[in-house]
């Protein structure tokens, strides 16, 4: 682990937590926003509509909890409800089922000494990993945070600055008009709109979060079934702009809807090196599994190291990645299939209910 950066002691924040019968989470989430090394000026807590004990446990923390006459319907929504009571230079919003590292603000702040950040966010990691949908949601954050996010940064074209953890500098979310809620995915829609405004989204490595991700099936569908949806909402609305304002960035996407294309081509190999190739069975599904470890180990070694986690434990969490990505892929195609095909040929309004994901 780096040092932490120098301090910026002359930003102000407030940090903003939209919760939604979230009293089991929230208590985690706001101790970890009350012990920061660096901590904020403000902690607002949006009690949107819950029918549990969220507001009485907010209050019982000594934070201001704000309490709309109605669920608003989206965390974007409840995140904008906020934004008046907000007066700081920086705001940073967290998911009410996020912990962040007792250096979390501390780490992330310095960015925001160059005037053209308009966004950053840290590492996220799962909290738990207690059910196979949680054990492949680890795999996937630690490839992902370790390999993709990295490289994007060294290109300064992060592709999402995440939402649960997500730091704002307030002048240029209140230029934009607040939190983005023309798609169902705010953070994307916020990190892509921010650089074809000629800012800057940062991804900080050594900036720590965990997220607690979908225990089961049915939550891991929602969660995935709006990721997917939105990645493709933000695909129809921004792309033509990102092939000529932020080529990189557009790199980025583009890779990531050839993947979807061609991950079923990629997942039918072994059947079609067996009945085209006339390659046996074992052979096949060899070669297979070793360009599939070929890809993918090295980076988990890394992450696990820098993590300082047993490696071992992280590669026995390797096989549920695949029960993941299953659910990923049906979730990718049919996003494909409705926001890029049936929206513009107004077959379907695409999704616009937003469901969380656990």
């Amino acid at each position: 682990m780096t040092p932490a950066p120098p301090l910026t002691p002359t930003l102000t924040l407030t940090a903003i937590v939209p919760a939604h019968n979230e009293e089991h989470g929230l208590p985690a989430t706001l101790h970890s926003l009350l012990t920061q090394s660096t901590p904020p000026d403000k902690i607002i807590v949006i009690d949107d509509g819950s029918t549990d004990r969220t507001g009485e446990v907010a209050a019982a923390h000594d934070v201001t909890v704000l309490r709309p006459p109605r669920n608003l319907g989206s965390k974007a929504k409840a995140q904008n409800y906020a934004l008046p009571h907000c007066d700081t230079d920086l705001i940073l919003a967290v998911d009410a089922d996020t912990v962040l590292a007792p250096d979390y603000i501390e780490r992330i702040k310095p960015t925001f000494a160059d005037p053209e950040v308009g966004v950053a966010a840290g590492n996220v990691q799962t909290r738990f990993t207690r059910t196979p949908w949680e054990r492949g949601r680890s795999t996937e954050y630690l490839f992902g945070f370790h390999w993709h996010r990295p490289i994007q940064q060294l290109a300064n074209s992060p592709m999402v600055c995440s939402g649960c953890c997500s730091v704002f500098r307030r002048t240029a979310l209140t230029a934009f008009g607040g939190f983005p809620e023309r798609t169902i995915v705010e953070d994307m829609d916020f990190t892509w709109s921010q650089q074809l405004e000629g800012r800057k989204a940062v991804y900080v490595s050594d900036a720590m979060a965990w997220a607690a991700d979908p225990e089961t099936l049915t939550y891991l569908r929602r969660q995935v079934w709006r990721w997917m949806a939105g990645f493709m909402q933000n695909v129809r609305l921004h792309l033509p702009r990102l092939l000529t304002r932020k080529p990189m960035l557009a790199t980025w996407v583009i890779l990531a809807l050839l993947e979807i294309l061609m991950a079923p081509l990629w997942w039918a190999a072994p059947v079609l090196l067996t009945f085209t190739a006339h390659e046996p069975v074992a052979r096949s599904l060899a070669w297979w599994a070793g360009g599939e470890l070929f890809l993918t180990v090295p980076a988990l070694v890394y992450a696990a190291r820098r993590r300082r986690l047993p490696i071992g434990r992280v590669l026995r969490n390797l096989p549920y990645v695949y029960l993941n990505k299953t659910v990923n892929l049906y979730y990718a195609w049919k996003a494909l299939v409705v926001e890029l095909i049936m929206v513009p040929l107004r077959l379907s309004n695409g999704l616009l209910i937003y469901e969380k994901g656990r």
